[in-house]
């Protein structure tokens, strides 16, 4: 006699991948439609330029800034307000560099040639452990030693006698 049993292995194998595939199907079509409204959202989404995206970044920025209480980025005068420091293109590369390990303080409070500045960041890069500055040495360095230059000091301007508003000391004690 022959036998004519069937392979089903096969057939089941399909059977459980076309259940697969709906089940699949049934979630990502309920994924959808839960979150249709941020999809929709997401696609239909303004298309900006780099400027106003620039702008908007801005603005929030300043409301953030705003809502901590603090203005970071404020300029009075030439003079960055919560560092003290000079403003100028390279103002936010010494603070990050600078300002991360000491106050801005030390930096506005000493005055250094080029090769003072650079002898100073060799230094504090072999005793402090200040990291390689890479290629914002030079932008840094030169930043230091536009701004915190030695100073010709001189001596005092000479008094101007006749401006000067005199008054007479009465010395005579009239408690006698």
């Amino acid at each position: 006699m022959e036998d004519h049993r069937y392979d089903t292995s096969d057939s089941w194998r399909m059977l459980m991948l076309m259940i697969n595939l709906v089940v699949v199907l049934a979630v990502l079509a309920f994924m959808y439609l839960s979150l249709e409204d941020q999809i929709n959202d997401f696609l239909n989404r303004p298309k900006y330029t780099q400027e106003q995206l620039d702008k908007l970044t801005e603005r929030g920025e300043m409301a953030q800034a705003k809502a901590r209480g603090d203005n970071w980025n404020l300029i009075e005068n030439g003079i960055h307000v919560k560092t003290g420091l000079k403003a100028d293109k390279d103002l936010q590369l010494v603070i990050g560099a600078c300002t991360s390990c000491h106050s801005a303080k030390l930096i506005t409070q000493n005055r250094a040639t080029r090769s003072g500045w650079e002898n100073l960041i060799d230094w504090m890069q072999e005793t402090q452990g200040l990291p390689d500055l890479g290629i914002r040495e030079p932008a840094i360095v030169n930043y230091l030693a536009k701004h915190y230059a030695p100073e010709e000091v001189g001596r005092r301007k000479n008094i101007d006698v006749a401006a000067i508003k005199w008054y007479i000391l009465d010395l005579d004690d009239e408690s006698e």
